[in-house]
């Protein structure tokens, strides 16, 4: 028992000195409700961000000291409960001893009963006069006290040892039930500790998940922010835009003096990667795949079947399914390898997509390529190639759980292509996949993607976005310009309240604040910061299409970064409107 009383102790100690983690730090943990292209709403989302990150951070620091304590406790909690167990053991074996020596004593009490009216006979009957009256001899009467004597003492032993037993029994007896009380107790008291204990930690653990989902709630908001701004690039979300890449490695275009050893950001495909890839169809379509093989590369689904409906177009009138699909712009008629398959292919996703988005006919659609690019004339160049496709395949839609999916497309995914639930703001669907868009299977590197991605001759595959014209209108970068970059997101991994003051240096701040120069980040930085960057590596997870990290070297030193963190702040400093657009991306040295 004195045992038990030191762990109960320990408990008690460890419990009262562990404290509760107070929220705050999260007072400013919210998400503000701001209008995303508002001047201060980035500035408010940092802000509200870097709260959450402190708080979380505070959080973890107040823990942290007790990691050991808390398993402690753990382990004393364990222990004490395993004694308890073990003392119950103890004393289900006494009662059970107890109850036997009662049996036991009952046929004992029977025997002593006897023996006591013997003893109380035999008492009257010795007596040496009495002996030696009734006997023949000196020899015999004493013969005969010495028996007499020796019952007179056998009884009085039985009688002794029974009292003797009945006083033990009550004694354990009452011994128990005293071991019994304080064994309640105590159990009762640590199991009211474990249950606090696990309060305490429970508490702790939902209040750190309540930041954690703000923080991706905030994180979320700040993507739509860079979203919009992204919206001004104009990139060609289908096949049939036309435009191409800013650089000079696909359209001979020559920055200028000034630029030798310039670095050139280029990302693989265009934003949005679910669903069909475009021209990855038609890539598919000249190596001689149908348009149903096509359809199950990008697409999970049941079933091709016939369906009707009238579609409503905003700004228009309802169109019979088919004519709809007809007047829908969004590959080239002229590819019309392999019988059309690719064509074939967007057909069927179009009509598949139109229904699901209007609900068979009862909503609307709407005429851009947020919806499917949409004109009042049918598609009728090329010798009628798509209203051809569009006719081949009348009615046919693919069929997931007896509905038409919402078969989402795009230009060119840059040999990838993803599931709804990969892109943020979005909710996973059984219908969109996780792919490699090659016959291989998979991607070895970037030599590898660039020559057995089936989009590879999308003139979108491998681009760097935006441009200047002090650069003829190219997005190459000299080496400081990407030092500054660099700086940047040095300094903001030092103090995050920077952020609003290191936009792009060529456009007024949407702060409403003083933007930081290179030569003032520099300063802020000390000998820290970066003059030149000699070399750039990107690290990248081929299995899915992402860039993984980024090291850069110069001035003698070397720097690694997150692979999102580095796209997203180079697309808030990077002058004019130069861009990385996608989650895979490489650099190239001119």
């Amino acid at each position: 028992m004195k045992r038990l009383v030191g762990i109960l102790f320990f408990l008690c100690l460890l419990f009262f000195t562990f404290p509760f983690v107070s929220p705050t730090h999260a007072q400013e943990c919210t998400v503000p409700n701001c209008d995303p292209s508002g001047s201060d709403c980035w500035d408010q989302l940092q802000k509200a961000k870097d709260k959450c990150s402190q708080a979380i951070s505070a959080i973890e620091a107040a823990k942290k000291p007790h990691v050991d304590e808390l398993q402690k406790l753990q382990n004393a909690i364990t222990a004490f409960q395993t004694r308890i167990k073990a003392i119950e053991d103890e004393a289900l074996k006494k009662a059970l001893a107890i109850a036997a020596g009662e049996k036991e004593l009952n046929g004992l009490l029977a025997i002593a009963d006897v023996k006591i009216r013997s003893f109380y006979m035999h008492s009257f009957n010795v007596s040496p006069l009495f002996a030696f009256l009734s006997s023949a001899s000196i020899g015999s009467a004493m013969r005969a006290y010495g028996y007499q004597q020796a019952v007179v003492n056998a009884d009085k032993k039985v009688i002794v040892q029974t009292a003797t037993m009945v006083k033990d029994l009550e004694d354990r007896k009452a011994a128990l039930e005293i071991e019994k009380i304080n064994l309640a107790a105590l159990k009762a008291d640590v199991d009211k500790k474990a249950v606090s204990i696990k309060q305490l930690v429970d508490s702790a653990n939902s209040y750190e998940n309540v930041l954690s989902t703000t923080l991706a709630a905030v994180s979320a908001k700040q993507q739509s922010f860079l979203a919009q701004k992204l919206a001004g690039l104009g990139i060609p979300l289908f096949a049939i835009s036309g435009g191409g890449c800013s650089s000079d490695l696909t359209n001979g275009k020559d920055p200028g003096s000034g630029f030798n050893g310039a670095f050139g950001f280029f990302s693989f495909g265009v934003p949005n990667r679910v669903g069909l890839n475009q021209y990855g169809a038609w890539g598919r379509a000249k190596a001689g795949q149908g348009y149903e093989t096509i359809l199950r590369a990008y697409y999970n689904f049941d079933s091709i079947e016939h369906r009707d409906a009238t579609i409503n177009v905003e700004g228009y009138k309802g169109y019979p399914l088919d004519e709809y699909v007809q007047r829908v712009y969004e590959v080239p008629a002229s590819w019309t390898e392999n019988n059309s398959a690719a064509l074939k292919a967007q057909a069927i996703a179009i009509r598949s997509y139109a229904l699901a988005y209007t609900n068979n006919g009862s909503g609307s659609i709407c005429t851009t390529q947020q919806c499917q690019v949409f004109k009042p004339d049918p598609k009728t160049d090329n010798n009628n190639a798509w209203i051809n496709a569009v006719n081949a395949t009348a009615g046919l839609v693919m069929v997931q759980g007896g509905s038409p999916i919402k078969a989402f497309f795009s230009s060119t995914h840059g040999g990838y292509a993803f599931n709804t639930g990969d892109l943020t703001g979005w909710s996973t669907t059984g219908y969109t996949k996780r792919m490699v868009d090659t016959s291989s299977g998979s991607f070895s590197g970037f030599s590898d993607l660039r020559n057995n991605a089936y989009d590879k001759d999308s003139p979108w595959f491998y681009c760097d976005w935006g441009g200047r014209s002090s650069a003829n209108g190219t997005a190459w970068l000299k080496p400081d310009e990407v030092a500054d970059i660099v700086n940047v997101m040095l300094l903001v991994q030092q103090d995050s309240s920077a952020q609003n003051h290191v936009v792009q240096t060529d456009k007024p701040n949407p702060d409403g604040t003083d933007t930081w120069d290179a030569s003032t980040v520099r300063s802020k930085l000390g000998g820290s910061a970066y003059n030149t960057i000699a070399n750039i590596s990107v690290n990248a997870d081929f299995g899915v299409g992402r860039v993984t990290s980024v090291t850069v070297s110069g001035d003698g030193k070397t720097s690694t970064f997150n692979g999102n963190d580095f796209k997203t702040y180079f697309n808030l400093r990077a002058p004019s409107n130069i861009q990385i657009v996608g989650p895979l991306f490489n650099v190239e040295r001119k």
